[in-house]
């Protein structure tokens, strides 16, 4: 047994060797519900090292939240930059730039405070000369800063809140392009975290900014947020819920399925009816679990992981499944994660040296700026929690809306999905012919298709999650409404007649490629079904039968458009 002097030097010893690199927490970093005895249930042991990996420190798991988000903003951007310029940019559908010239006008011709809390977006501040190269550099800057925090696994706060105001700049001005609450849910998520990271150090492991237990807590708080509303407006919604038989109807009536929703839609009743009672049990029950202890809160991030990884494989729902699996990893700590990294890794290992060095007592006072911090992110929590009631209000109220922000920042959001389903599937085709006369017997209309939403009938559905095609998602909700609640479609077909090559440039098939631009184009609404397997269709290689349900838009030309055009001044589509 070693002496008490023999103690004393060795602590002497060690404390000399670590007085030019003194470790400073903020008192934040540990659960307090968490024990740091070594035992076998409270513990790990990396057998070559010979040290115990604690439970209740979020080191690890921080740098693996900081790649997810990262992961999921360049999605976002790379969206953003593929589809911004057709969108929202100089000779899009829906300019931004014009919208941004109203908001002007609306808030008194002036930028300042008020132009600025409206709409908070750094295109405010450019030349609005060419609003194309704008929203394309700050798409690129968006993908070359999250690409580098998702290599290297690190980050800092003015990184991580450059990408928050880039993605909130597009946002805010992407108009019924950005209008879902993926979009909030991204920039909360993106807010929380900032909070994550030091100050200015790119250290995956800085030492002198542990995570905050704080900021964990606001991204637990996050998914017991997004399951609950998910689950409360399903039950308050659509009987089908109640019912248990929405799930019947989702997979072949979903805004962009893939081709694994084609057998999933035609599996037993009886496995639907499980589907629909597991879907409840997730997103009412298993929330609650993150305040039962640790191990409970694990249960609940395995549960909601598995459960997006479900939705991923039965659907394109774009990067939505993917965001909602961020917040369900800050249920793990660095124990719980530790198999992430390799045993000699040196994430790992600085963890393992943190660890001890903590577990010695070797903790100097608190520096000026760790206490600073500890400020920050106590504020942090108030913020939240202020933020928070609302949406609290909005869960526990009858009238409950979804996918809401009650804050211009969107910094805490309501959520839901699916609260009504649509029990049949319609779409909108739009054909075109070269016949001068569209009332000719001899009439060829020849069909275009969307790059990804259903069209062709032995067109195997695609399979593009988590990237997402923006005009394919809201051809979805046109198609059960009407041309004049959605004129941006009568936008389309009049830059259809003029093979405008912007808009063609999202499309998947032009059947006038190559040829004399149509003369006429008109909308067909057609219900759609999946084909049986086993029948004559499914036979054929089709994925779908259809039956026309009558015209959407009657057959329309240039010379039609003029005026219809110009009361909306919109350009002419031959002037672009």
């Amino acid at each position: 047994m070693a002496t008490s002097s023999e103690s004393s030097e060795k602590s002497e010893s060690f404390l000399r060797k670590r007085r030019g690199d003194p470790l400073v927490s903020d008192g934040l970093s540990h659960d307090s519900c968490s024990e740091t005895v070594q035992d076998e249930d409270s513990t790990k042991y990396d057998k070559k090292v010979g040290v115990s990996l604690q439970t209740g420190t979020y080191w690890l798991t921080r740098i693996v939240l900081l790649r997810a988000i990262a992961f999921i903003y360049f999605v976002a951007f790379t969206v953003a930059y593929n589809q911004n310029k057709q969108l929202i940019g100089e000779k899009g559908l829906m300019p931004c730039k014009d919208y941004l010239r109203s908001v002007k006008r609306y808030v008194g011709g002036k930028i300042g405070i008020a132009a600025l809390a409206y709409t908070p977006s750094v295109l405010w501040f450019m030349d609005w000369n060419d609003m194309d190269a704008n929203l394309d550099g700050i798409a690129l800057a968006g993908m070359a800063l999250s690409g580098f925090v998702l290599i290297v696994g690190s980050a800092n706060m003015i990184i991580m809140g450059v990408l928050w105001i880039l993605y909130h700049s597009i946002v805010n001005v992407g108009q019924l392009w950005y209008s879902f609450g993926w979009e909030s849910q991204l920039l909360e998520t993106g807010f929380l975290g900032i909070f994550l990271c030091p100050l200015w150090s790119l250290s995956p492991l800085p030492r002198r900014c542990p995570p905050s237990l704080v900021s964990i807590w606001t991204f637990r708080w996050l998914i017991v947020r997004i399951m609950l509303g998910a689950g409360l407006i399903k039950i308050r919604g659509d009987r089908c819920w109640r019912e248990l038989t929405c799930m019947d109807y989702h997979y072949e009536t979903q805004p962009v399925p893939n081709p694994m929703s084609y057998y999933m839609h035609h599996s037993p009743w009886w496995f639907h009816r499980f589907e629909t009672l597991s879907n409840h049990f997730i997103e009412l029950v298993v929330p609650f679990f993150t305040f039962m202890g640790r191990r409970m809160c694990m249960v609940n991030g395995v549960l909601q992981i598995l459960f997006q990884v479900a939705l991923i494989i039965s659907g394109n729902l774009s990067f939505l499944n993917w965001l909602t699996i961020v917040p369900s990893l800050a249920c793990f700590d660095d124990a719980s994660l530790a198999f992430l990294f390799r045993r000699s890794g040196r994430s790992r290992q600085t963890l393992l040296q943190i660890q001890t060095e903590e577990a010695s007592g070797l903790k100097p006072p608190p520096s000026k700026g760790m206490l600073i911090r500890r400020v920050l992110n106590v504020s942090l929590g108030i913020l939240v929690a202020y933020l928070s009631v609302p949406v609290v209000l909005n869960l526990l109220s009858s009238r409950q809306v979804m996918n809401t922000s009650f804050d211009p920042l969107r910094i805490v959001n309501t959520y839901g999905a699916f609260g009504s389903v649509t029990k049949e599937r319609t779409e909108v085709v739009f054909q075109g012919t070269l016949s001068v006369n569209h009332t000719g017997e001899d009439v060829i209309w020849e069909e275009y298709e969307f790059l990804c939403k259903p069209g062709a009938l032995d067109r195997r559905p695609c399979l593009i999650s988590p990237y997402h095609y923006r005009l394919d998602w809201l051809m979805w909700f046109a198609a059960f409404q009407t041309y004049e609640q959605s004129e941006w479609v009568i936008h389309i077909a009049g830059r259809l007649l003029a093979n405008d090559s912007t808009i063609l440039s999202l499309m998947g098939h032009n059947p006038f490629r190559d040829r004399e631009k149509p003369r006429w184009i008109r909308g067909e609404h057609f219900r759609y079904k999946f084909t049986r397997p086993g029948s004559a269709s499914a036979a054929q290689g089709k994925w779908w039968v259809r039956k026309r349900i009558g015209p959407y838009f009657p057959p329309v030309n240039l010379d039609g458009l003029r005026n219809y055009f110009q009361s909306r001044n919109w350009p002419l589509p031959s002037t672009y």
